[in-house]
C-alpha cells in the first residue's frame, strides 16, 4: 500500500517528467522552425492562381525575408532553369570568399575547355582569353550582368578546382535548404553537352537543369538574405569588362533594370537573373522593394520568340502590380509587441510570464480582403530559464479567419517572437510549492 507521502512525491515526479517532455518537445519546435527557407508541399490553388491569367508555365511570388507565399501557379513543377542556375554559382563564391577560401582579388586561368565556352558566340559570353588571369570580382560581375558563361565556369573551377566537384557541391548546397530533388549538371546552365569537355559524366548530353519556381525562390532567398551585397551587382544596366587592353561593354539582360527597355519607375526592380535556352523558354527570378518590404518573383516558361522577345518581363511586371494591388506590406520594428500577443507564459520561472516583440525587422502582407490581420502565439507556454533577446516564441498571423503561410509552412506562417526580459528558474522547493498550490 502507498503512503500518502509516498504518492505525493510520486505524483510530483510525475507531473516534472510530464513538464519536462512537453518542454522538451516546444524546443525543438523552437530550434526547427522558420530557421530555413525548405521545400514544403504547396496547394497553387490556395495563392490566386484563379486570379491572374500569366502566360508561363509556372510562377511564383514570395516576401523575400519570410517566404510568406503571395502568388502561386505550377510552383512545383520541375522545368529547366538555364542561367537562374547562376545564382547557386554566386551563392557558392560569395561563401568561398566569406570563409577566405578565395579574395575578391584572387586570380585564375581558364582552361581549354571553358575557352571553347566563352568564346562561342551563341553563348552569352565576355571573350575570355588563353594564358590570361582574371579576378574573381571580375568573374562574379561577367556572371551576374553578362550572364557570362565561361566566366561562370572559371568561378566554378576556383571554388572546387573542376566542373564535377562544383556541381557536386551545388546539389549538396540546395539540398541543404531543402530542394531535395534538384537536377543539377552544369554550374553555368547550359546544357550538358554544351559544356564540352567539362560535361557532367555518366548522363546524357541532352540533359538540362532542372527546378520548379518554389525552388528558385528558395535560391533567390538564401543569397539576398546571407550576402544582401550582391544586389549592388544585380541591380548594374551596364558594366565593362576589361581585359589587359581590350574592354567589353557588358548589357544587363534584366532589362527591367533603369535605363533598359521594360523598366517601369513604379517597379524598382534591382535583380536577380534571366534564364534562356531552347527547352527552358524565356524565365526570369526578380526582385524588387516596396515600402520597407522585398518580394522575389519567379516565371519560367514564357514565350521566347527571339532574342527581343520581352514576354518574361511583361508577365513579370503583371506578376508585381497584382501583388502590390492584392497586399498591403506591414512592416514590424525589433521588439514591436503586436497586439493581443504581447506575453509568454513561462514554465518554472520566477517570472511565470515575459514579455515579447518581434525578434528583428519583419514585413508581413496583409491581404486587402477587408479583414483585420491578427497575430496569436504559437506555443502556450515556454520553459524557464529565459534570457531577454532569446527567440521565446512564434508568432502566426491571420487574416481574418484565414491563414497567412510561407514556403517552409503552407499550414501556417511563423515569425520570431524575442523575450523583452529575463527570468531564472525557480528552485526545487518553489516547484513543489506551485505543484501543491497549483500556480504552474
Amino acid at each position: 500500500m502507498t503512503k500518502k507521502g509516498e504518492f505525493s512525491d510520486f505524483m510530483f515526479f510525475h507531473n516534472r517528467i510530464k513538464k519536462t517532455l512537453i518542454s522538451l518537445v516546444a524546443v525543438i519546435s523552437l530550434v526547427g522552425v522558420g530557421g530555413a527557407f525548405t521545400s514544403a508541399p504547396v496547394l497553387a490553388s490556395q495563392y490566386s492562381e484563379n486570379q491572374l491569367n500569366l502566360n508561363v508555365k509556372s510562377a511564383i511570388a514570395v516576401d523575400s525575408q519570410t517566404g510568406q507565399i503571395l502568388y502561386a501557379k505550377n510552383e512545383d513543377k520541375d522545368l529547366p532553369i538555364a542561367s537562374m542556375t547562376k545564382l547557386i554559382t554566386i551563392y557558392l563564391t560569395l561563401e568561398a570568399i566569406k570563409d577566405k577560401r578565395l579574395s575578391w582579388n584572387t586570380t585564375i586561368k581558364p582552361t581549354d575547355a571553358i575557352l571553347k565556352v566563352a568564346n562561342n558566340s551563341e553563348y552569352s559570353n565576355v571573350p575570355l582569353q588563353k594564358n590570361h588571369t582574371y579576378t574573381i570580382r571580375q568573374l562574379f560581375e561577367a556572371t551576374l550582368i553578362e550572364s557570362a558563361n565561361g566566366a561562370a565556369m572559371c568561378l566554378a573551377n576556383a571554388v572546387a578546382g573542376n566542373q564535377k566537384e562544383f556541381v557536386d557541391q551545388m546539389r549538396d548546397k540546395v539540398k541543404s535548404w531543402g530542394i531535395k530533388d534538384a537536377k543539377i549538371y552544369t554550374s553555368c546552365g547550359l546544357p550538358n553537352g554544351n559544356v564540352g569537355a567539362d560535361a557532367y559524366p555518366g548522363v546524357s548530353k541532352n540533359i538540362e537543369n532542372t527546378l520548379s519556381a518554389k525552388d528558385m525562390a528558395i535560391i533567390g532567398m538564401h543569397l539576398i538574405n546571407d550576402y544582401p551585397e550582391v544586389l549592388n551587382t544585380t541591380k548594374l544596366a551596364h558594366e565593362d569588362f576589361k581585359d589587359e587592353n581590350k574592354t567589353t561593354k557588358m548589357d544587363n539582360f534584366n532589362w527591367m533594370l533603369k535605363g533598359l527597355s521594360q523598366y517601369d519607375s513604379n517597379l524598382q526592380v534591382d535583380g536577380l537573373k534571366t534564364g534562356t535556352t531552347d527547352k527552358a523558354g524565356a524565365c526570369f527570378i526578380g526582385t524588387v522593394s516596396k515600402n520597407g518590404g522585398r518580394i522575389i518573383t519567379v516565371v519560367m516558361g514564357a514565350r521566347h520568340q527571339d532574342g527581343t522577345d520581352p514576354s518574361r518581363f511583361i508577365e513579370t511586371k503583371k506578376l508585381i502590380n497584382y501583388i502590390y494591388n492584392s497586399y498591403t506590406p506591414v512592416t514590424f520594428k525589433t521588439g514591436e509587441a503586436i497586439t493581443g500577443a504581447t506575453t509568454t507564459k513561462v514554465i518554472n520561472g520566477d517570472k511565470q510570464s515575459v514579455k515579447i516583440g518581434i525578434d528583428s525587422p519583419v514585413t508581413v502582407w496583409d491581404p486587402k480582403d477587408n479583414k483585420s490581420i491578427s497575430a496569436s502565439l504559437k506555443y502556450d507556454a515556454i520553459e524557464a530559464p529565459v534570457k531577454k533577446g532569446q527567440v521565446a516564441n512564434y508568432y502566426e498571423f491571420k487574416s481574418g479567419k484565414e491563414k497567412l503561410v510561407s514556403i517552409s509552412n503552407t499550414k501556417q506562417m511563423t515569425v520570431k517572437a524575442q523575450a523583452m526580459s529575463s527570468t531564472a528558474e525557480v528552485n526545487w522547493f518553489v516547484k513543489v510549492w506551485r505543484w501543491i498550490t497549483g500556480e504552474n
